[in-house]
């Protein structure tokens, strides 16, 4: 079976610019700790996952469709520092570097892309795999499609199918949406249900399946409980629609495009020689020498890894 695997690009490189230390920096002075977290997690997710298909998608930072239904979606995070996207140019670099296809839409959030070419793979048969820490996604769990919640790096990944999810959440994947218009979703600014938290909310949809269904049976639910739903239905409404994927994006990239050749191994290391990534040169070597590394990347000569004395350049991420 061919193996998609769809990357959660903004989600990884949050995640790599507050796990590695933001001292470091290029002997000019460049700080790369993002763009370093996020090559060390391209290699491992290419070696643990060894796909047949790969495709990172990003937010590009404008109004999507939910911002315009809902001014507050989103607001209340904390705001993000200039030196992230300092970074991004060269994140975009690295990518190319790699060959690999990026997509983002002005309309859309990264998971309706996610989803669109999850729903694809599963029609053509693939197996997916998903990597983010993103719940909204957690809706695509399925027989073929699973969920990777990365951990140090990818050395300790979660990996989620249905099961995973409603042993975690108590809610089947596709009563993820429900759930968050209950309890809501700080991360995305949704209040849900004023009063009903997680617990609550997985045990009413346990019992009656969905939002309509707990609508529909007010009268066996408990006064306090009904009371707030009463209340709250609009935005419970509301809330469980701003968690909806969107699944029918037209796709920036057709399936065959997307297929892993042969990666262009020399592109790669002048990156990593310019970024004076000496350890992640080492760890392209070893990659290389792996039966799935001998396919993946073209053959070339030993490569020549920079020297560095840097104790910046972390174990965390490899």
């Amino acid at each position: 079976m061919e193996h998609l695997v769809l990357i959660d690009g903004h989600h990884l490189m949050y995640r790599a610019y507050w796990a590695i230390p933001r001292t470091l920096k290029t002997s000019g002075g460049e700080q790369v700790n993002t763009v370093f977290g996020m090559a060390s997690m391209l290699l491992n997710i290419l070696s643990t996952e060894e796909p047949d298909s790969l495709l990172l998608c990003f937010d590009e930072g404008e109004e999507t469709f939910r911002h315009q239904e809902n001014e507050t979606y989103k607001e209340g995070r904390a705001e993000t520092p200039d030196d992230f996207y300092d970074q991004i140019p060269r994140v975009i670099e690295l990518i190319d570097a790699f060959g690999i296809h990026h997509v983002s839409d002005a309309k859309y959030e990264a998971d309706d892309l996610i989803c669109t070419y999850a729903k694809a793979g599963e029609k053509n048969g693939m197996k997916v795999t998903i990597v983010s820490g993103d719940r909204d996604l957690l809706q695509l769990a399925s027989e073929k499609v699973t969920i990777v919640i990365p951990h140090k790096g990818y050395q300790q990944a979660e990996y989620l199918g249905p099961k995973g999810v409603e042993e975690k959440f108590g809610v089947r994947p596709d009563q993820v949406a429900s759930y968050k218009g209950l309890c809501g979703d700080q991360s995305d600014n949704l209040p849900g249900v004023l009063g009903i938290g997680p617990k609550t909310a997985a045990e009413l949809i346990q019992k009656y399946e969905s939002l309509d269904g707990i609508f529909k049976s007010l009268e066996g639910i408990r006064p306090s409980v009904r009371e707030k739903l009463e209340r709250d239905k609009e935005q419970a409404y509301f809330c469980e629609r701003m968690a909806e994927l969107v699944c029918d994006i037209p796709l920036p990239f057709k399936m065959k495009e997307l297929e892993v050749g042969e990666l262009p191994t020399e592109e790669i290391a002048e990156f990593f020689r310019e970024m004076e990534f000496s350890l992640l040169l080492k760890r392209l070597q070893s990659l290389m020498q792996t039966p799935f590394g001998k396919k993946l990347f073209e053959a070339t000569e030993d490569l020549v890894v920079c020297s560095s004395t840097k104790k910046d350049q972390l174990s965390l991420f490899s």
